[in-house]
């Protein structure tokens, strides 16, 4: 039988825009912080290969990405019950105040243990935030005006993926890469100066708490709290596969254990065995980011210390993977028809463009290749990633969005740190002078990621 949220329970109809007197503080508020997370996620990678080199930390520079994702995934499940049982405003004011602190703290660092630990916190404020924000659209929103929200949230990224790649290799280049995490700290000032407005503006919809599984506060924050540790424990002994196997291979055990109890709980019933409808929709996050951002985050490590690029070139293939996520995010709330449909579109796009962008990190292929390669990509996340975030929100019940929106980050931030990490380790065993074979194996198995997105879209319709 097909289940679909009930018509009462959505926001009113209106065919107001997002920036109609109705909406614009709504609006405005997420935008300026998206802004700032999008500051963050853009510059960051520019700069992380100087990072690793300073504080010696070469080793774990998959587990400094995977470090924010794990935290965030946990911090996702407790924003998502705090916002279906309390509303969505404190965690999001939380989440900013976390974000910018871990910003600080990773400014501050004189060591990788510091910087992992600065990592993490700065996961802790981005998952609350996000997951707030999710909520916040599909409350505030009218049904027919959330893809073009979640549209102006991918928007978002342009202005930091415009100039942020640039601004961070400059910084890094003349002051230092400490500063690029400073000089981020002062965009919060206008950013929460706009946003407590925003956050007085009232919810349409008065609920009650979701009643289900996922609505305990106590199993499902141990369910985070397994799913966050087997999924460190997992990555952990994956590193360490190669030196030390008998050890690595219990660690690598008790993590997988862990990490499945977590998510059987965290997920939708049926997810792990991608049921029909909602359950897959929500597995189709992760593997979306997977593949993406498997290859992403190496991407300006594999251009600096195999083609030579200083860190503002590195940046222009993120710069391009951004934009094409914005017009793809565009196009997506442009269209009609069948959204399975433009799934599969939006993952075998992703996937061609790996392949496309594998070859740039070959002897003799110029490295430039990688930046129209990278745009196609983002086009495809953009088109397809947002595709799935409003058919999740539209197969979701009022009373369980924030459980589905926390279910959607944690296979989000959780298909990402596993290939980031997986990658890390695979960057280890092949050793750091042959980057180039490292990110060659690790294109190819996010291409295979990509691919089984594809072929899996179909499992997003729910069953008639």
């Amino acid at each position: 039988m097909r289940v679909t949220a009930p018509k009462a329970l959505d926001a009113p109809h209106t065919s107001s825009g997002i920036f109609s007197p109705r909406y614009r503080t709504a609006t405005v508020g997420i935008l300026l912080v998206i802004t700032l997370i999008a500051f963050e996620g853009m510059s960051v990678g520019v700069v992380m290969p100087a990072v690793a080199k300073e504080l010696d930390a070469l080793d774990l520079y998959g587990i400094s990405f995977s470090a924010f994702l794990i935290a965030s995934l946990f911090m996702n499940v407790v924003a998502g019950l705090w916002s279906d049982r309390r509303g969505y405003p404190v965690p999001f004011l939380a989440g900013v105040v976390l974000f910018v602190v871990g910003m600080a703290l990773a400014g501050a660092s004189t060591s990788a243990v510091l910087f992992l630990l600065a990592r993490a916190v700065q996961g802790l404020g981005a998952g609350a935030a996000i997951v707030a924000l999710y909520v916040m659209i599909a409350r505030v929103y009218a049904v027919e005006v959330r893809p073009k929200a979640f549209a102006a949230v991918s928007a978002a990224w342009v202005v930091p993926a415009m100039v942020g790649p640039a601004v961070a290799g400059f910084v890094g280049q003349n002051w230092g890469w400490r500063y690029v995490f400073f000089g981020i700290i002062p965009l919060v000032v206008p950013a929460l100066a706009m946003l407590l407005p925003a956050l007085r503006v009232a919810t349409t919809t008065d609920t009650e708490p979701g009643t289900g599984p996922r609505s305990r506060p106590v199993a499902m924050t141990l369910a985070a709290t397994s799913t966050a540790g087997g999924a460190g424990l997992l990555l952990h002994g994956v590193d360490r596969l190669h030196t030390h196997l008998a050890t690595a291979s219990v660690e690598t055990a008790v993590g997988l254990a862990l990490l499945l109890y977590g998510l059987h709980r965290l997920l939708p019933p049926g997810a792990l065995r991608f049921a029909r409808g909602l359950p897959t929709t929500v597995l189709m996050r992760g593997l979306f980011s997977a593949s993406f951002f498997g290859v992403n985050a190496f991407l300006p490590l594999m251009l600096q210390e195999v083609k030579l690029f200083d860190q503002g070139d590195a940046g222009i293939a993120l710069t391009a993977g951004a934009l094409g996520w914005s017009a793809g995010s565009y196009l997506q709330s442009r269209r009609t028809g069948a959204a399975h449909r433009r799934i599969r579109l939006g993952a075998a796009t992703v996937m061609v463009a790996i392949l496309a962008c594998l070859p740039s990190a070959m002897a003799g292929v110029s490295g430039w290749l990688a930046a129209p390669a990278w745009l196609v990509a983002g086009l495809g996340m953009g088109f397809g990633l947002t595709t799935v975030s409003v058919t999740a929100m539209h197969q979701s019940p009022v009373n369980e969005q924030g459980a589905n929106s926390a279910a959607l980050s944690v296979s989000d931030q959780l298909g990402s740190a596993l290939a980031i990490g997986v990658g890390g380790a695979l960057v280890n065993v092949v050793g750091h002078a042959s980057i180039d074979t490292g990110f060659v194996v690790i294109s190819v198995l996010m291409a295979a990621v990509a691919l089984s997105a594809t072929l899996l879209a179909g499992r997003t319709r729910p069953a008639v």
